[in-house]
């Protein structure tokens, strides 16, 4: 009896993003000895094992005071798992974080691709620099759920196609849409979260305006969720000077 090959996965749809906190060393009191340091030098060991909440308007004056490199002795890595067309996004953020994703080169990639929730607004109204989304209609977000599933079935079928005529996984590769999803690590500390945030997320407490595209901004959302909990005195802060990174 021979072994009959494996048959590939059928493409599977969701609207949802994935976003795991793996591993962290960050904590409100990294904030105040990184700060301490100018004044006290050694002395400012000592933070390590204090109450952060007694200091908590040192925290408030650096952030409002924009001294931000105190806010960069953490880190947080994070797993997220989102469509190829938000991590394009999300690789413009360079300073201060570092990213490893997943390889069409070397693994056979996954059919699992985004379809809008039926919360996701659709229509665009306005035009450039003034345009809003508002809500689609049940006929706008069936059409576009049936065309994506469509579109994807068809891609994956060529990608598979492309594979089984032994072509190579980084050439068939480019028939996938950025609908596609995957997956990356990515690390960062506090402050260049803080300015991913202020770009990637509307939030009613925000001096400065952002209108990101609502796929990076659940990412966000999630992110910031996750850090809030590690470092709360530092998030209060963030969000009552405006939610601008220091």
């Amino acid at each position: 009896m021979t072994d009959t090959p494996d048959q590939p996965a059928a493409p599977s749809f969701r609207g949802d993003m994935t976003v795991e906190l793996v591993k962290h060393s960050a904590a409100d009191t990294d904030v105040l000895w990184a700060a301490r340091v100018s004044t006290g030098g050694e002395k400012s060991l000592e933070e390590l094992h204090k109450d952060p909440q007694r200091s908590k308007g040192l925290i408030n004056y650096l952030m409002r005071d924009r001294h931000g490199s105190p806010f960069e002795h953490n880190s947080m890595t994070f797993f997220i798992s989102a469509p190829l067309f938000v991590f394009r996004e999300f690789h413009r953020h360079r300073v201060g974080w570092s990213y490893n994703e997943e390889s069409g080169r070397y693994r056979e990639l996954q059919p699992v691709f985004y379809t809008p929730a039926p919360t996701r607004k659709l229509v665009q109204q306005g035009r450039p620099g003034k345009y809003e989304f508002v809500e689609g209609t049940p006929e706008q977000h069936e059409l576009t759920s049936s065309a994506m599933q469509e579109s994807y079935r068809q891609a994956y079928e060529t990608y598979q196609r492309l594979l089984a005529g032994g072509v190579a996984r980084e050439v068939a590769r480019a028939v996938l849409p950025v609908g596609l999803y995957s997956s990356m690590y990515a690390t960062c500390n506090a402050r260049s979260l803080m300015h991913f945030l202020g770009l990637r997320t509307q939030h009613e407490q925000a001096k400065v305006p952002s209108f990101p595209q609502r796929e990076i901004e659940m990412v966000g959302e999630l992110m910031e969720e996750q850090w809030s909990k590690l470092m709360p005195l530092t998030y209060e802060a963030f969000n009552a000077n405006g939610r601008v990174a220091p």
